[in-house]
Formats: structure tokens, sequence, C-alpha cells
């Protein structure tokens, strides 16, 4: 069998086509293993915060925590105990929640020490004319146990939110833009409502209702599926284009044995 033709440059070029396609493959499918990788290890931080004892959410974030500290508390189970700053109630816009459109609806919990946690009571779809609502929160001392998230901050895209002036809406959950407009410290987590004590009112009738968000989400998603289809298709790729070489070796050397001496 002859394989002299693979060394002419047309086929040199598919060579380096075929590989280069090969090795994109690859190092898609292991980008995608990583990705699972790093999940895993967030789903266990998440359900090891969890699992640790229930404290006040002063405790665990007291006002002036910095950043690493409200990192290493990040979705632990915490109560707070106040009332509800109603007035102060601002939403989220552009969230969705099992393909439904809405948004969040955040009210402060004004604490014992005068300072306020930020409660994210849950998600809330477009009533019948298209817009969001937001009901009032339960009035008087309300318990609330939730878990702990981080202030939300803009990336490199995104909308952005004025920044002066009272807003009922705010682009995310930006702990610092909205304790710009209250006049009580705001601590610098959030508190994901799981259960409340007295719970949230029930909807009116014909209207949307709150949905509590609880955990994150601990799915690992789709990458171990990814990663099996890029090394399929790169076995269909690679394996088929050895195949090709072979055929074409083959046909390369019956030509040679048919040729007149």
């Amino acid at each position: 069998m002859s394989w002299r033709f693979a060394l002419r440059p047309k086929w040199i070029v598919r060579h380096v086509v075929v590989v280069v396609l090969c090795g994109v493959m690859i190092a898609l499918g292991l980008w995608q293993l990583e990705r699972l990788s790093d999940k895993r290890a967030y789903r266990d931080l998440e359900e090891s915060r969890q699992e640790l004892p229930s404290a006040t959410v002063a405790e665990v974030v007291p006002v002036d925590a910095d950043e690493e500290t409200v990192d290493g508390v990040l979705y632990r189970s915490v109560d707070a105990v106040g009332t509800y700053a109603t007035d102060d109630t601002f939403v989220v816009e552009n969230r969705s929640l099992n393909s439904a459109s809405g948004a969040w609806v955040l009210t402060p919990l004004l604490l014992s020490d005068g300072a306020a946690v930020v409660v994210n009571r849950g998600f809330l779809g477009f009533d019948r004319d298209g817009a969001i609502v937001p009901p009032p929160p339960p009035a008087g001392a309300v318990n609330v146990t939730g878990l702990v998230f981080p202030t939300q901050e803009r990336g490199r895209f995104g909308p952005t939110d004025p920044t002066e002036g009272r807003l009922a809406v705010l682009a995310r959950v930006d702990l610092a833009r909205f304790a710009a407009q209250v006049d009580y410290p705001v601590l610098p987590a959030y508190v994901q409502l799981v259960t409340s004590d007295p719970a949230e009112p029930a909807p009116e009738p014909d209207a949307p209702g709150l949905v509590a968000l609880g955990g994150p989400e601990l799915d690992l998603g789709p990458h171990l599926a990814y990663a099996v289809q890029w090394a399929i298709f790169t076995i269909i790729a690679g394996g088929g284009y050895l195949l090709l070489l072979r055929r074409v070796a083959s046909e390369q050397a019956r030509e040679e044995r048919l040729a007149p001496l």
C-alpha cells in the first residue's frame, strides 16, 4: 500500500487542518471537564455552608464586614428578626424562574441595632397589565430564615444604574447603591428568604404571588454531556480522516498495480 500521496502539499495542508480541528475539540472537551470540576467544588462548598448551625445574620455578617468575611459565610443559613421597611422596597428586573419572566422583590429588614439587612423575598411575575407590582411584606415583627448572598456588581457588560436619586428599580442587587438612598446602615450581604414567620401575605385574586427562591442552584449542568460530545466529535473527525487516508492509499496502490509497465 502506497502512502507517498500523503506527503504532497495539498495533503499536508489537510493533515494540519484535521490536527488543528481535533486539537480545538479536545481543548473544548477539557474545558467542559474543568467547568464540571469547578461546579462540583462550588456545590460542595454550598452544601457544607448550609449544613452549618444557623446563626443570626448580625453575628455572621456584621455591618462593617469586609469582602473576605462575606465570602467566608456565603450560603450559610441565618435568622433575622426585625420589621420590614416597606417604603424602601425595590425590585431587580429582568429575572426569570422556570422560563417565566419577572423580577426579584427585595425589602430591607430593620434589625434591633438600627441596621438593616436586605431580604430577597422572592420572584414575582408580571400582572395582567404587564407590570411588576411588589406586594407589601408582613407587618410588625418578622422572623426571616434564609441564606447569605453577596452583593452584585456590574461586570464588563450589562446596564448601569444612575448614581444619584432614589431608585425603585435596580439592575442588580447592588447593596452599596441601595445603601446610598437610605438613612440607616445596610449589611454588606443580603438574605435570600427560605421561610418567614409570619408568612408572606397571600396574593390578591388573579395577581401573581411571590415565589421564594430558596438556596442556590446545585445542578451540575450539562458539562459532562458536552465533554462526551466533544470526545465523540474528535474520534469521528480523527478516525474518519484516517479511514479516508487508508482508502486513498488503497486506491493509489491499485492504480499502481494496474498501470502498464
